[in-house]
């Protein structure tokens, strides 16, 4: 292959980059969870028995649970391309040690105030949207992924789903939980703000 012809293909290759991570960023930014309306749909809500971790999805969705407990699949009625997978494992000890090496810090807080690393990935066909929390040694995973066409479509839902994504805690952590947010609360009182 002539020079010409590798840097007329490596310039391809740089503006196919360059469009894709452009057409990424206004679809992600003209997409927000703030603009999905829950109230107006219906949702079941599935809890694994197994991890104890649980999340709500529309109700006319499938849920398909897998053979030993530890997750879930739940399909869109519309489009089988479209779909949630939720699935927790318990983390060995020593993957523990190699992981902490290339550990992304965390960068998504669920409702419930659970830190994790949420991920978007776009592609020409697939677009997809990960989280990860690792909670008491076990690593939980929920990832939604649909066509690349649909996904500004679908993101709000992805997004407000993730949100809601819970882990059933221990009771002293409940405890714990509570009585931060009412030091948090007297704390704003005495100041004279409100928490929201």
């Amino acid at each position: 292959m002539s020079t010409a012809a590798v840097k007329i293909y490596n310039l391809r290759q740089v503006i196919n980059l360059l469009v894709s991570s452009i057409g990424t960023a206004i679809i992600l930014s003209g997409c927000s969870a703030n603009g999905f309306h829950s109230s107006t749909d219906k949702w079941k809500t599935y809890k694994n028995p197994r991890y104890g971790f649980e999340f709500t999805y529309p109700s006319h969705w499938t849920a398909i649970k897998s053979d030993n407990n530890d997750g879930v699949t739940i399909v869109s009625p519309e489009n089988p391309d479209t779909e949630i997978r939720a699935w927790a494992s318990r983390e060995m000890p020593e993957l523990q040690n190699q992981q902490t090496n290339t550990q992304i810090d965390n960068n998504f807080e669920t409702i419930q105030g659970i830190s994790g690393v949420l991920t978007v990935q776009t592609d020409q066909k697939i677009s997809s949207m990960q989280l990860t929390i690792t909670h008491k040694q076990v690593q939980y995973h929920w990832q939604a992924h649909t066509n690349h066409q649909d996904f500004p479509t679908h993101y709000p839902l992805f997004s407000y789903i993730a949100k809601e994504y819970k882990i059933q805690r221990s009771e002293t952590e409940t405890r714990k939980k509570t009585n931060h947010l009412m030091t948090n609360d007297r704390i704003n009182e005495q100041q004279g703000t409100e928490t929201w």
